[in-house]
């Protein structure tokens, strides 16, 4: 029987080097300001250990040399560590690891990562060690490290190193390590009259300065410890070397706190002034866990959900690591999303379109931190438009890689690991990333009634998204239809066809849908603004009656591709080539990356038709099957009752799940069909980082759209529950695993909305306030909730 404990921690024993990185990942603590990944102390990057620390928005461009050529990337930076602390009996050897035993245990109620190790010498000495580490909730600029040494069987002098390393590189994802690691440079290091270790760094190109200062205190039961003390300086180094006197049996505390701060934070002037001045200041350990606790259980309230499966506790930990990596301190800094977090630097630390999968859950949690998201887009919609302009066209083309500055990031070139080969790069023609920001805008509009942020900066950004598209549309006088010609759908195996002297796709169904989707809320847009903004902006924009009337005839003539009764892919899907699976499942255990197999082998996945994950299928996942079946008829295509049975028959088997998104949007569109099946691929997506279910990936940074979708599954999926005309719909589909289901939500002004699911009934309450009534629709029917009210439905 799970014990309720166990579902807010996650424990690991012993050390195992192979896990060593998973381990280090899945116990980062952070707060949206930064994350540090669960490295030992002591430890430095040595192919098992690598510790990181990274700031939300910190990046830096360099270049590379590739085979003979010039590859420009923007990495996000691995910033200075200020976790190194070690020790040794004054006659001994730095303790530099592995310990004789270990157990890690991440308290994620309170956001503490606790170690218990035993360190045994040369000569025999027994070391207790008990450490705790936490990254500031309620003061984002802090960490800190406790470390308890009792010596067990010795007594005498003891040193302790306390240091702050800015030599460290970027280099924690092993196909990038030919490529330029060096992102730092020292500006000073050293110590002040107080005893302050002090650093300056500053990121090579980009010129941000990260100002670090640390405050290394020794104590016995509560009293200070008279210690001898040593600085000691090197460039991007400065340390502290403590001695004092240990006694067998008799505990001795060190405590080491550190501010970060950069020279774009707001409200700073001096960085490192700012820095000693925090650190000097701050209270003791103990009470600064206990403030951030407090402000983890504020967080925790807000994000209640209880539901009676084994899974829980991994579920809190996508939880916790999602509020991890962007809080309501990442609100002001003017960051995004990125797709493996804040936790190491796969993708480079880019943003991606896994916003989609996060946002659903922020809308409906915290509309704030959704709020934030999307005005990181809309800061860099001017980008967005040069973009397009670049490309021939109208309106913005969003990036599918973003960083800094909003261009596009996506690399050129990629290697395969199994050739050796690096080959050309053509993800950026993933267009749909665009209709991923304006479906964004639109959702948080819905779920909030923010009609301030639609007109001021959300409109905007949808509008020119959905001129791009009325632009990229190209009329085919064959058809009398409009084509998208040129892109990559979300399955991005496929990035061209078989044989074609150019990259890219005609009518990806995916793509296309969406598009038309795009401009029909496009002209609800323009119609939902209050009359003087509207007029603005129609001014600004220079969109006249003529190109709305153009919105309305590609939305509704755009050409979506069908074969034997299903949603093609992209036109010419029916044409490729079946893949011999059987074959290929004898020789190859793991096909998640089968681009990678083929290639290797002389061959090309666009000749087969084989998808890394979901693609005509993500359109269930975004739409109800009605929405999906409305959408076609409103492009003029019948669309029956079957169409999502049999497009979903027809693509699983030929899908190799080679993205966590996967077994997410799986888990989402069989909830209709086959709820057993469903709810296999909810467990495989739970599991994806907590078992590193794709074969090393975790180590370089959790998959947080995965993560998120998971929450959102139970959130949305499980319920029924759909945001849109004014309206909070409920059609519940709980799996047979899951025999009850109630969480808090935040809709339209209402703090801690109350839907509850089990096998009879659904019930939403709402909390009392001063707020609007709510309408709620269930299975066709429709009811009014107001403020302190509960209403109960019969499934």
């Amino acid at each position: 029987m799970r014990r309720p404990a166990e579902d807010w921690q996650l424990t690991f024993e012993g050390f195992d080097p192979r896990a060593e990185g998973v381990r280090e990942v899945l116990c980062a603590v952070g707060n949206g300001y930064l994350v540090t990944r669960g490295a030992a102390p002591e430890s430095r990057a040595d192919g098992v250990h690598y510790p990181g620390t990274y700031l939300a928005g910190c990046y830096d461009r360099a270049a590379s040399a590739i085979g003979g050529g010039t590859v420009e990337n923007e990495d996000l930076v691995n910033c200075p560590n200020w976790l190194p602390l070690t020790f040794r009996p004054a006659d001994g050897e730095w303790f530099a690891g592995p310990p004789a035993e270990q157990r890690l245990e991440l308290d994620l109620r309170r956001g503490v990562l606790t170690r218990h190790a035993l360190v045994v010498d040369g000569q025999g000495r027994r070391t207790r060690l008990l450490q705790r580490r936490i990254a500031s909730q309620a003061q984002p600029h802090l960490a800190a490290l406790e470390t308890e040494l009792l010596p067990e069987n010795w007594s005498g002098p003891l040193e302790v190193r306390s240091e702050l390393d800015g030599t460290v590189t970027t280099s924690g994802v092993a196909r990038y390590r030919g490529l330029t690691v060096q992102h730092l440079r020292p500006v000073d290091q050293g110590a002040d009259e107080d005893g302050l270790l002090l650093l300056r760094v500053e990121t090579v190109n980009s010129r941000r300065l990260v100002a670090l200062a640390a405050r290394t205190r020794v104590h016995r039961a509560g009293s200070p410890v008279p210690t001898a003390t040593d600085v000691r300086t090197g460039p991007g180094r400065a340390a502290q070397l403590l001695t004092v006197t240990a006694a067998e049996g008799v505990p001795l505390t060190v405590e080491k706190t550190v501010a970060v701060y950069t020279d774009r934070d707001p409200a700073v002037g001096a960085p490192l002034g700012t820095a000693a001045a925090l650190v000097s200041s701050a209270a003791g350990f103990d009470q600064l866990v206990q403030e951030h606790a407090l402000r983890w259980a504020e967080l925790w309230r807000r994000c209640r959900i209880d539901a009676d499966f084994d899974g829980l506790g991994t579920l809190r930990l996508h939880l916790f690591h999602l509020l991890q990596t962007y809080s309501e301190h990442s609100v002001d800094l003017d960051v995004g999303i990125p797709a493996r977090g804040l936790h190491g630097e796969a993708y480079r630390g880019h943003v991606f379109w896994d916003e989609l999968f996060v946002l659903q859950l922020l809308n409906l949690r915290f509309p704030e931190l959704a709020r934030s998201v999307l005005r990181y887009r809309a800061r860099r919609l001017d980008a967005a438009r040069r973009a397009a302009r670049t490309a021939g066209l109208h309106g913005a083309m969003y990036p599918w890689q973003s960083a800094g500055d909003g261009r596009e990031e996506s690399q050129q070139l990629h290697l395969n690991p199994l050739s050796g080969r690096w080959l050309p790069d053509h993800s950026h023609l993933q267009r749909h990333v665009g209709s991923a920001v304006a479906y964004n805008v639109w959702q948080y509009y819905q779920a909030t009634g923010d009609v301030d942020f639609l007109a001021t900066t959300g409109a905007e950004v949808l509008l020119e998204i959905a001129r791009f598209w009325s632009s990229a549309a190209e009329h085919d006088p064959r058809r009398g239809r409009y084509s998208i010609r040129g892109v990559v759908g979300p399955d991005e195996y496929h990035d061209g066809y078989p044989g074609a002297d150019r990259p890219g796709l005609d009518d990806n169904a995916y793509t296309n849908v969406l598009a038309s989707w795009v401009l029909a809320r496009g002209l609800d847009t323009v119609d939902a603004l209050p009359e003087y903004r509207r007029e603005e902006l129609l001014e600004c924009l220079a969109l006249d009656r003529a190109e709305l009337d153009r919105w309305q005839e590609v939305g509704r003539r755009l050409h979506v591709p069908f074969h034997d009764g299903v949603l093609s892919q992209f036109e010419g899907y029916q044409h490729l080539a079946e893949l011999d699976w059987d074959r290929y499942r004898r020789h190859y255990p793991d096909l998640r990356r089968l681009d990678r197999i083929l290639e290797a082998e002389g061959d090309s996945v666009n000749r087969y038709k084989a998808s890394k994950q979901a693609d005509a299928l993500m359109l269930f996942y975004l739409f109800s099957a009605h929405e999906v079946r409305d959408l076609l008829r409103r492009l003029g295509y019948r669309a029956g009752e079957e169409l999502l049975r049999r497009t979903v028959r027809y693509y699983l088997p030929r899908t190799v799940h080679g993205s966590t998104l996967s077994a997410v949007v799986h888990a989402w569109v069989l909830t209709r069909s086959n709820r057993q099946a469903s709810w296999r691929f909810f467990r495989d997506a739970l599991a994806a980082d907590r078992h590193d279910r794709q074969g090393g990936t975790t180590a370089e940074g959790i998959h947080l759209g995965a993560m998120a979708g998971t929450v959102d599954l139970l959130q949305r999926c499980y319920t029924g529950l759909e945001i849109r005309e004014d309206a909070l719909w409920l059609d519940p589909r709980l799996p047979s695993a899951l025999g009850r289901l109630e969480l808090d939500l935040r809709y339209r002004g209402h703090w801690g909305v109350t839907v509850a699911v089990d096998r009879h009934t659904v019930e939403v309450g709402l909390p009392e306030s001063r707020q609007q009534p709510i309408e709620v629709r269930f299975r066709g029917s429709s009811t009014t909730v107001r403020p302190g009210e509960r209403h109960t439905f019969s499934l």
